[in-house]
């Protein structure tokens, strides 16, 4: 399982700049959770913590596309490195001043969220020239989509550690700095260096304007909305036993599963279009979700979240290439960006309706939001499957640059996206 991602590692610049972007992307994997601590350590109250996190969510929600439609107009060494710095320096003001001068407190967190770095839409529009051919492409699609989740496992135990060795305020500090080394590292790449985007079409709707592109942001509205909510009744879940610990452990289970589930379909090649394949995919992950609404006792609960996991990194994975073929020319780095603002608001919006749901119906229904979210995924999908069926045409790819005739890509491959 895991040779074909040794090959992947072991092509030039793949290791570094894999690496690079899970350091750089560490801010915004933690940023929330930090900001919490930090603010409960300065004596504010959840709710504060709770509305200075949701700024810091709703102004990163807002900068990715922004910020990656930058990337496509400019080139990444002139997006990245500033963006990281400018967000690094907003959280830097807000563990100085701290929640005494409160404005500049939802000032700060909001310049640190907008200008988050779009790392991630930047290193899947990078794999193409690094890597040359379709299935080494979507194999690294794959390992991104575990990675991401050993991240998100990982990044919130960093900053529990740190907190306990130092402060929370040092916390706060360190991982954005740490965040800031991680995009030095990508930036200053040879490949990040060297890619440039293709030639795209002015229009204000950017990578909105494609319809396939569209409907797979409204199909994962729904798959974050049921991660969003997850997190919600794992918690109520957690309280009905009494044990706090029990949280830790479904979650770990849930990442666990997308390790698994990752790893093994980034292992193989896949017949047919990704398109089709995105939709049975989604039919496996709803079904995973459906059986936690049954709330059996702790192992057996454990045992259904691992289950429930294994199809979200093969479903993320997927998208990636989803979203490669219809993203119009010229703007790959924004079409992903959307997959992650997108994502995040749909995991919003799950936390927010888990909360009521655990209230009105108990644990049992705030775990159903999360299949309701699968279910309503795979609608999405059914109902717009004529408008997946046409992707961005591979004619309209640009012509190799001198880069990559030089070896950036393997000879006659596009993606119909990097010049």
């Amino acid at each position: 399982m895991a040779t074909g991602y040794v090959d992947i590692l072991k092509a030039p610049h793949a290791a570094r700049l894999l690496t690079g972007t899970l350091v750089g992307r560490l801010p915004s994997a933690t940023g929330h959770i930090a900001i919490v601590m930090f603010t409960r350590a300065e004596g504010g109250s959840y709710t504060l913590a709770g509305a200075l996190a949701a700024v810091y969510g709703i102004a990163m929600a807002i900068g990715q596309p922004l910020l990656g439609r930058a990337v496509d107009l400019l080139g990444q060494p002139r997006v990245q490195l500033p963006a990281a710095v400018v967000s690094a320096l907003g959280m830097v003001v807000f563990a100085a001043v701290g929640t005494d001068a409160l404005l500049l407190a939802y000032a700060a967190v909001t310049i640190g969220g907008f200008f988050t770095p779009p790392l991630e839409g930047g290193l899947r529009a990078l794999w193409p020239n690094v890597l040359g051919g379709d299935d080494r492409v979507h194999r690294a699609y794959a390992m991104d989509a575990v990675a991401q989740e050993v991240m998100f496992t990982a990044g919130p135990l960093l900053v529990t550690v740190l907190v306990a060795l130092w402060s929370p305020a040092a916390a706060l500090l360190v991982i954005n700095v740490i965040g800031v080394c991680g995009a030095l590292s990508v930036i200053l790449s040879r490949p990040s260096r060297a890619w440039r985007s293709a030639p795209r079409e002015a229009h204000w709707l950017g990578a909105l304007r494609s319809p396939g592109l569209l409907a797979l942001l409204c199909a994962f509205l729904f798959v974050g909305m049921a991660m969003g909510s997850i997190t919600v009744a794992g918690i109520a879940y957690a309280d009905d036993h009494g044990r706090e610990s029990i949280y830790g452990w479904l979650m770990a289970a849930l990442g666990l599963g997308a390790l698994v589930g990752g790893m093994a379909y980034g292992a193989r090649e896949w017949a047919g279009t990704p398109e089709r394949r995105l939709r049975a995919i989604v039919v496996l992950l709803a079904l995973g979700y459906l059986p936690l609404t049954l709330t059996p006792g702790v192992a057996v609960m454990t045992v259904l979240c691992a289950v429930a996991g294994v199809f979200l990194a093969p479903a993320l994975a997927c998208a990636f290439v989803v979203v490669d073929r219809h993203a119009p020319r010229g703007t790959v780095t924004e079409a992903f960006s959307w997959l992650v603002t997108t994502f995040g608001v749909g995991a919003s919006l799950g936390t927010a309706v888990a909360g009521p749901a655990v209230e009105i119906g108990g644990t049992p229904a705030s775990f159903g939001v999360a299949g309701a979210g699968g279910i309503a995924a795979l609608l999405v999908l059914l109902a717009t499957r004529r408008v997946l069926a046409d992707p961005v045409s591979p004619s309209n790819a640009t012509p190799p640059t001198e880069n990559d005739r030089s070896g950036a890509a393997e000879p006659g491959f596009s993606s119909g996206h990097q010049a």
